[in-house]
């Protein structure tokens, strides 16, 4: 796996290939898919993190499933935009990643995602102990969505 600028995600890409995107959280990870066409991100189930061998090949099976050329793995920065020890815990996870494949990976500035993902499933009408379930991977979604459309205005 190698790291690489969000705007060369889709040179990096075959025809078809989607781009997944993760939100690494200390109990779960929130995972999202994106569709061919890389302008909707749709989220899958959350992954309820073991160690991180069985995380890991968990997640490549679903992005063989999925087609995935590419991952986007939201950062989680201070509010003022310095890396603390969730951000480096998260630079270790795609290191340790990386040696289990190829796939470029994109970091996404995650600040303030999962209050969005709450405030989204909070206007559905969501329960709490649905939220609680969706949270994570909805916080994946707006991830992605937010890469996604940050390469769609870059091509533009």
């Amino acid at each position: 796996m190698t790291e690489i600028a969000l705007d060369n995600i889709t040179q990096a890409l075959s025809p078809s290939q989607t781009v997944a995107g993760l939100d690494l959280g200390t109990k779960t990870i929130g995972v999202a898919v994106s569709d061919r066409g890389l302008s909707l991100a749709s989220p899958r189930p959350v992954i309820k993190r073991m160690k991180f061998t069985a995380d890991a090949e968990r997640l490549l099976v679903l992005f063989e499933k999925d087609n995935v050329g590419a991952i986007v793995l939201g950062l989680p920065l201070n509010m003022d935009g310095s890396e603390g020890p969730r951000a480096q815990a998260t630079r270790a996870f795609a290191r340790n990643l990386a040696r289990k494949t190829d796939l470029p990976l994109a970091f996404w500035d995650e600040r303030l995602s999962t209050v969005a993902a709450e405030r989204s499933l909070l206007e559905m009408d969501v329960s709490r102990a649905k939220r609680a379930e969706r949270i994570d991977s909805a916080a994946a979604a707006f991830i992605l969505q937010g890469a996604l459309d940050r390469i769609y205005s870059a091509g533009t």
